[in-house]
């Protein structure tokens, strides 16, 4: 953050008007609860288009104008805040908000201005950030830790928001390495879950990427706390340039200490997971040894939080609290999330979109269901990440017994480079796979029809990717709950 906008934001916000640019984001929302819940005054802008968070603004009375336009920014305004993923040198109302002398913050900008006046908690890493976050955020409430929590996506247990507020001694934020926002948090205490190469429009080399996350790293504190997954390589490497006087707590099934992971079971839609320091199993209803190490990760995090709130370990009364909440989480928007099911067809979705993701992400839910077809839609996400990585995008998806592809889901901040492209990828995975099925339809809703009758009961049709490919989905979720529906 710099130097200006750090008292852009008052302590006391009661009566303080304040304009969102891009309100409907899963971030800005959030903000907006925390702002709104300090007694600021908020209306906001973005896109037309209907989004989940639609419902939450309207529930905190802000209203949010169509479009982006300069009168949109209303008299008597303390303060403009905007989604990271619009800029002052393009947006009407940003390029208004300068023309006017209007204070501006981004939204990584404000949560790091938000930060300062809690103990607060950044969870970080290319993979496991979301669920990390939403699974520490549960585990603070159910043990009625003064708490605020904010996650990248909707949680279940949060009422289907991404905010959980339960008090201001703490707080518990996803903190974003893309651009190095993550370095306008103020972290007492940070959890690292992986650091691979990705981003690469912006982190051309894995060394630039690593270098931001080490970057962040420097920003604890003397006496704060590092939670990092010692089996992942990047992790390792950043946690090893951490600061002196850095408490350093690993996890993992290469841990020593309490949340070395002992053991991972899973079968029939179910799963369990043993940890060194705890007597008892944990279960959980989400797929994946990777949402054990998330879950690891968020025990580690919440304890601590315990201890400086109490002075004293987790007492059993404590622990099983914890395991009551591992187990009743059920994930979050886009991360092996359950559509719903149909014709015997179960539906799923899930954001991954780098390989690493998505092959532990395939792994964890073939063993989960191990009797269903797994049928995985993915969809390619920016051309820099896809030609980079192409060669593990290919192999990421072995796990699939049939496999549809798209185009690639391009990103505004490239273009296209001639050789990289949905169908070269896609030729790419057909090759490793003969005598299994591989799709391909350039529309993801091109494939509707072909889905709707080849679809068989007993199977798992995921979409995968950080694309508009969720919308086949829910496509074929209602077409064929409308089939059952008219067959009765």
């Amino acid at each position: 953050m710099d130097s200006m906008s750090a008292s852009l934001l008052p302590r006391d916000l009661k009566g303080f008007s304040i304009h969102l640019v891009g309100a409907k984001g899963t971030g800005m929302t959030a903000l907006a609860e925390i702002l709104a819940a300090e007694g600021a005054v908020l209306a906001g802008s973005d896109v037309a288009d209907v989004f989940y968070t639609d419902e939450i603004l309207a529930a905190l009375g802000v209203p949010v104008s169509a479009g982006f336009d300069p009168a949109n920014l209303g008299e008597g305004l303390g303060l403009v805040i905007h989604s990271a993923a619009y800029g002052r040198d393009s947006n009407p109302e940003l390029l208004a908000a300068a023309e006017r002398g209007l204070p501006v913050m981004s939204y990584p900008e404000a949560l790091g201005e938000l930060s300062g006046r809690f103990d607060s908690c950044g969870i970080a890493g290319v993979h496991g950030k979301t669920t990390t976050t939403a699974l520490a955020g549960s585990i603070a409430r159910a043990l009625r830790l003064p708490a605020t929590v904010v996650a990248g996506s909707a949680v279940a247990g949060f009422g289907g928001r991404s905010t959980f507020i339960g008090g201001s001694r703490f707080l518990i934020a996803e903190t974003c390495e893309y651009r190095r926002h993550f370095l306008s948090f103020k972290p007492r205490r940070i959890v690292l879950t992986s650091v691979e190469h990705d981003h690469q429009d912006f982190f051309p080399r894995y060394a630039d990427i690593l270098e931001a996350f080490v970057d962040y790293l420097r920003l604890l504190p003397a006496g704060g706390e590092l939670v990092y997954c010692i089996d992942d390589p990047g992790a390792r490497e950043a946690a090893a340039c951490a600061p002196p006087g850095v408490a350093l707590l690993p996890y993992g099934r290469g841990a020593t200490g309490s949340y070395r992971l002992e053991s991972y079971e899973a079968g029939e839609g179910k799963a369990s997971f043993r940890l060194s320091g705890f007597p008892e199993s944990f279960e959980l209803r989400v797929p994946g040894e990777h949402i054990a190490l998330d879950a690891t990760a968020a025990l580690a995090l919440v304890f601590s939080l315990l201890r400086a709130e109490t002075g004293a370990d987790p007492g059993p009364e404590a622990i099983a609290a914890a395991r009551s909440a591992v187990s009743a989480f059920s994930g979050s928007r886009r991360r092996s999330e359950i559509l719903g099911e149909a014709a015997g067809i179960l539906f799923m979705d899930d954001y991954g979109h780098h390989p690493t993701a998505i092959r532990e992400t395939l792994r964890g839910i073939k063993a989960f269901w191990p009797r269903r077809r797994l049928v995985v839609d993915f969809m390619s996400h920016t051309y820099s990440r896809t030609r980079a990585l192409f060669g593990d995008f290919a192999a990421s998806l072995d796990a699939a017994d049939a496999v549809v592809m798209h185009k690639i889901y391009a990103s505004a901040r490239e273009e296209p480079d001639g050789a990289t492209s949905g169908r070269s990828l896609f030729e790419a995975i057909k090759s490793r796979r003969p005598g299994r099925e591989s799709l391909y339809f350039e529309e993801p809703l091109d494939a509707l029809g072909k889905l709707s009758s080849e679809l068989a009961p007993g199977d798992l049709f995921l979409t995968m990717g950080a694309g508009d490919n969720w919308k086949l989905g829910s496509a074929l979720l209602e077409k064929l709950r409308g089939g059952a529906e008219a067959g009765r």
